[in-house]
């Protein structure tokens, strides 16, 4: 218990630091936001990935699928680091950069309001971002809860008001770039940490091979698919690649990285510095779930969820590999919650409550109007987490894939073509915004009616992303194009001229 709480006290007080250092820099809105467009590549690439990766994933979803697909819930991992990490810093890093800097937008609601010169659009992104997110920033809490219990036997409620009001302290104090510092060495404690808890659990069974032989003999109907390839669902098991994929590409706290990127260099070296950490972060967790079946002695799926496998899968090691696991799930869940609070924070304030309830806001005023909407979200979150997790309500992976859906549907297609194709119509977005959010939110109330592969909200979520694909261009297409002179004027910040080394051109 020493140990346990020793790593624990130093991981608090370090964060905490951090943002207290930090607050002296937060002069004003852009810099407490975006940290005045000038982070480099290293902390916006630990940035991405740590808000990527929180304890749903360590918790609720490495439990959960490794347990469904075995091994091959490994190409999960794959897809984040391929798809969510390489592929789109390469096709989002630059161009947001610069449109946003073009429209002097700071949020997604507001790149949409600025893009398309529609308030409505703006003040219903705003919604959707606040709405949708307090369910992914609920099952946050739950995910370490488990883990807190079997490390320290302490109350539920008691986890839930620690990290609430640790994360709090320093967004609060330090805006954007204390986030992004915390991030950075949290994403450094989850790094080391899926190495040792991988290895550890692999040592068990005498190895990967001894392992993977050991998850071979599962009894199963098929004796082996544990262990294989492509797994016992491979339908599914593509649902879930494509919804913590491709989904990224949507999520306003994650494209909201790039906004803040310093410079070209900065870019191609984040590129590859992010999806490196997506390949061990979300790789490792995966892997490592994929041979939760070895250890179905030590839980009850039926009793106790899937969200018990990860726990019960740690439960017999020493106490200095559990409080690791505890530092490595604490900095997932913090890094997380404090992207996600930060984004609808400032969402919130500056594309909603500006336009509406408190307008010509100066600088200072919307500096502590934000300040005070992140504690509010932080409360309110931290209630649902605890009606939740008592009303046994949901698992955190149904959480997840509900937020994830919602926002992912809404604005990936919207956003991502309006980076790209001028005829990208308000309309279409309008479609994209309706079509998403209904879908979603009946399949919280009425997912009996539903088709059997729609259920999930996974697979809903999925079904949301891939649709918005098809919606966007084919309404914009038999809908009011956007003005010409109003699309030349967006799309000119690709054609400024700047100038370079000779190594990258030759010149004209």
């Amino acid at each position: 218990m020493i140990v346990k709480t020793s790593l624990l006290v130093a991981f608090f007080a370090v964060t905490v630091s951090v943002g207290l250092y930090f607050r002296k820099h937060n002069t004003d809105v852009d810099s407490f936001v975006l940290g005045n467009r000038s982070v480099g590549a290293w902390l916006t690439a630990f940035a991405y990935g740590t808000s990527y990766f929180s304890a749903v994933v360590f918790v609720g979803y490495a439990g959960q699928f490794g347990w469904k697909y075995g091994i091959s819930a490994v190409w999960i991992g794959l897809g984040n680091a391929f798809i969510g990490s390489l592929l789109a810093w390469v096709t989002l890093g630059r161009r947001t950069r610069l449109m946003t800097r073009h429209l002097n937008s700071a949020t997604m609601p507001e790149f949409f309001g600025a893009r398309f010169q529609s308030r409505g659009l703006k003040l219903a992104a705003s919604v959707i971002t606040f709405v949708f997110l307090v369910p992914y920033t609920a099952s946050l809490y739950n995910g370490l809860s488990r883990l807190f219990a079997m490390a320290f036997g302490t109350d539920f409620t008691f986890c839930i008001a620690a990290m609430a009001a640790l994360t709090g302290l320093y967004v609060i104090a330090g805006g954007y770039v204390a986030t992004a510092v915390n991030d950075f060495i949290q994403g450094i404690i989850m790094l080391g940490g899926v190495i040792a808890t991988a290895a550890a659990v692999l040592s068990v069974n005498g190895g990967f091979l001894g392992s993977l032989d050991a998850l071979a003999r599962v009894h199963a109907d098929t004796p082996g698919v544990y262990a294989s390839f492509f797994g016992p669902d491979p339908l599914n098991l593509l649902g879930v690649v494509l919804l913590t994929s491709v989904g990224t590409w949507g999520l306003p706290q994650m494209v909201q990285k790039f906004y803040a990127i310093r410079s070209e260099k900065s870019i191609a070296k984040g590129t590859v510095i992010s999806t490196l950490f997506a390949l061990v972060v979300s790789g490792g967790c995966y892997f490592l779930g994929g041979f939760g079946r070895l250890f179905a002695d030590r839980v009850n799926i039926a009793a106790d969820g899937f969200d018990a496998i990860i726990p019960a899968m740690l439960s017999g090691f020493s106490s200095l590999l559990i409080g690791i696991v505890v530092m490595l799930v604490l900095s997932a869940s913090m890094s997380t919650l404090s992207s996600l609070v930060m984004t609808s924070a400032s969402t919130f304030t500056l594309d909603f409550l500006r336009d509406t309830v408190f307008k010509d806001m100066d600088d200072r005023r919307q500096l502590r109007v934000i300040r005070m909407m992140i504690a509010v979200f932080i409360l309110i979150s931290s209630i649902i987490a605890v009606i939740q997790y008592k009303g046994g309500i949901s698992f955190i992976a149904q959480l997840m894939g509900i937020s994830w859906g919602a926002l992912a549907g809404a604005f990936l297609a919207p956003f991502l073509y309006s980076l790209y194709w001028k005829r990208v119509s308000i309309a279409a977005v309008w479609a994209c915004f309706l079509f998403s959010t209904l879908l979603m939110t009946a399949n919280v109330f009425f997912r009996g009616a539903f088709p059997a592969s729609l259920q999930s909200p996974i697979n809903a979520g999925a079904f949301a992303m891939l649709a918005g694909l098809i919606i966007a261009p084919a309404v914009s297409l038999v809908t009011k194009a956007p003005e010409t002179r109003r699309m030349e004027q967006v799309f000119s910040c690709y054609d400024q001229p700047v100038t370079v080394p000779s190594r990258q051109s030759l010149g004209d």
